[in-house]
């Protein structure tokens, strides 16, 4: 049978990973297919600097993408640049041409995915998109057709790496952010400008999508509470520690009466849960269904081979659908049609808390804070503080009680104009429900 031809355009990490799977491992996909993926065409910004991997055989390489999209022999593009520019213009492009489009970029299919995919449907052509999110993981093709009997309740997920890394590192030597900070940006974990990892921006583009395929709705992600992790110090993880829990970046999205709750931010969770154990450069997802319980899914979430193994799967996913054409098609978002939806309000949700202050110590600091929290109906749980630390700049603990976020956020507020705080309180929930 004859193969499908294939166009990569970008050459970074992931579209590197891809054309080295793609050379190296030839003979294995084309067994599964029953016919060869062929790399018929090659974009890079800077052509010549770049060596195609042994075993492709003769390829256009060019520095165009354009010519790429109109090669008469690629089927199916790969669009590995990233961005919501170009990248769009690319995507587009293949698609108006009927040709598939595999992509590994979750920011422009968080903002126009939907939009894309109609695009696709118009033009009788595919849109893949498993490398988005998880890289190593396949949590599209699990929510999309793996458990797509069940009805999603709850979905948590460690989804970008950079950040775990780093709490990892807080976590295991004490060392304050910036320090971690810099070893992951020396190591090539995080950016020269890390804000997309460490302020939370990359993890809710991440989870809009998988919101989508879980919930069959429509997130813009600008409307996802976020906070990132750079206040994270080694002093929470010691209170986190006296009290069973580790911190991570922790999205969540779940279903309530009315709606959805979503964020992504910075969360205790108890030490016996399996989303604890979630370390280093790992993404993991959790997923509570109404009738299949709990499943949990683990590995690499980014990483040139690992992201290689997802668009490359793609790529042989959509050939299948070429080599003969496909009885029915599944939906990309896994539902025909997606609800615009926005986030319920997260004022109304209620879970225990975590506040670590750093005062200037003297009598009557308890006192004070109880009162402001008494006024909003909130109940301490406990109160902790470590031995032999910096009257001045003293780190101390309240947890509290269930209570609705509103209610927590406008204590804080009034906190803040305490004449005793070095810096506003930071505040993260405790989440048991894992």
């Amino acid at each position: 049978m004859k193969g499908v031809g294939i166009g990569i355009i970008g050459l970074g990490n992931v579209g590197g990973g891809t054309l080295t799977i793609l050379a190296e491992n030839a003979a294995e996909i084309a067994r599964k297919l029953g016919f060869p993926l062929r790399v018929a065409a090659v974009c890079s910004r800077h052509p010549q600097a770049k060596t195609l991997p042994a075993g492709l055989g003769p390829a256009l390489v060019t520095s165009d993408w354009r010519e790429v999209v109109a090669h008469p022999e690629v089927e199916i593009v790969a669009e590995l640049v990233g961005g919501t520019s170009v990248a769009a213009e690319i995507v587009e492009a293949a698609l108006r041409a009927g040709k598939s489009v595999v992509t590994a970029n979750k920011e422009l299919v968080a903002l126009r995915g939907v939009e894309l995919y109609h695009l696709a449907e118009r033009h009788g052509a595919a849109l893949a998109m498993e490398a988005s999110v998880c890289g190593g993981i396949p949590i599209h093709a699990v929510l999309r057709e793996g458990i797509a009997g069940d009805r999603i309740e709850a979905l948590f997920g460690i989804l970008n790496g950079t950040s775990n890394y780093i709490l990892t590192e807080i976590e295991q030597r004490g060392a304050p952010f910036a320090e971690v900070l810099q070893e992951a940006q020396r190591l090539g974990y995080a950016e020269a400008d890390p804000a997309a990892d460490v302020d939370g921006w990359d993890a809710r583009s991440k989870l809009a999508l998988l919101a989508s395929l879980a919930f069959g709705v429509r997130l813009e992600p600008s409307a996802i509470p976020t906070e990132g992790i750079r206040r994270v110090s080694p002093t929470d993880f010691e209170y986190a520690r006296q009290l069973g829990c580790t911190i991570r970046l922790l999205c969540s999205a779940r279903r309530a009466e009315g709606g959805l709750f979503v964020s992504v931010r910075p969360a205790l969770l108890p030490l016996d849960t399996i989303m604890a154990g979630v370390r280093g450069a790992y993404n993991a997802v959790w997923v509570r269904g109404a009738f299949g319980a709990d499943t949990f899914y683990y590995g690499r979430g980014a990483g040139p081979l690992p992201t290689g193994v997802a668009v490359v799967s793609d790529l042989m996913r959509v050939a299948r659908g070429l080599r003969p054409a496909p009885a029915h098609r599944v939906p990309p978002f896994a539902a025909s049609t997606l609800e615009p939806a926005d986030p319920l309000p997260i004022g109304r949700q209620q879970r225990p808390w975590y506040l670590r202050f750093r005062i200037k110590d003297r009598p009557g600091i308890i006192r004070d804070l109880a009162t402001i929290l008494a006024r909003q109906s909130i109940s301490i749980d406990a109160v902790l503080q470590l031995p032999g630390q910096d009257k001045q700049n003293l780190p101390f603990v309240i947890t509290l009680e269930s209570s609705p976020e509103a209610a927590v956020r406008a204590a804080l507020e009034e906190m803040q104009a305490l004449d005793f705080m070095v810096e506003p309180p930071l505040a993260m929930p405790i989440e048991r429900g894992i």
